[in-house]
């Protein structure tokens, strides 16, 4: 129920060509405080309730408890949701002996992409792509909650 995951911009489009999956996702929260963040999401066709607690110093290490549940529990939860929805695609590229998965976001957060890998601990080694760029793990501004309130198009300055 630990998650450990860094979050990572893009600088190219050539992780498409490396991807063995894909697929779209629609999400939505119904909190959004950082300290105990419950969403719903479609992925696929299946449906999911996930509450993620407050990151640890280093962004990289919070509580995760995700459950299944059906497609009409997760359309029905939708209309609880806080204001903002999240549509994304998610491409999957294994790299050595990890998976990114690199979130290409749609709609409002058009041009946004957020690669994140998950390891087992905060100092595992992992192989860094040539597409992958700056770090944000530790940056709130690059969490999908954050998004969902204030859409990357509507960002003034973009690092």
């Amino acid at each position: 129920m630990i998650e450990i995951e860094r979050k990572f911009l893009i600088t190219s489009s050539e992780f498409k060509t490396q991807s063995f999956k894909n697929t779209r996702i629609i999400q939505g929260y119904l909190n959004s405080n950082p300290e105990r963040t419950v969403r719903v999401r479609v992925k696929g066709d299946k449906g999911f309730l996930t509450i993620k607690g407050l990151g640890n110093e280093s962004g990289a290490t919070r509580f995760e408890l995700e459950k299944e549940i059906s497609i009409p529990e997760a359309m029905a939860l939708f209309n609880l949701c806080e204001k903002g929805t999240i549509d994304k695609i998610r491409y999957e590229i294994k790299v050595g002996n990890h998976i990114y998965e690199v979130d290409e976001f749609l709609g409002e957060n058009s041009g946004l992409y957020i690669a994140e890998i998950e390891l087992s601990q905060e100092n595992e080694p992992f192989i860094k792509p040539e597409w992958l760029g700056q770090e944000v793990t530790k940056d709130s501004r690059y969490y999908n909650a954050y998004i969902s309130q204030n859409p990357y198009t509507n960002w003034k300055i973009r690092d």
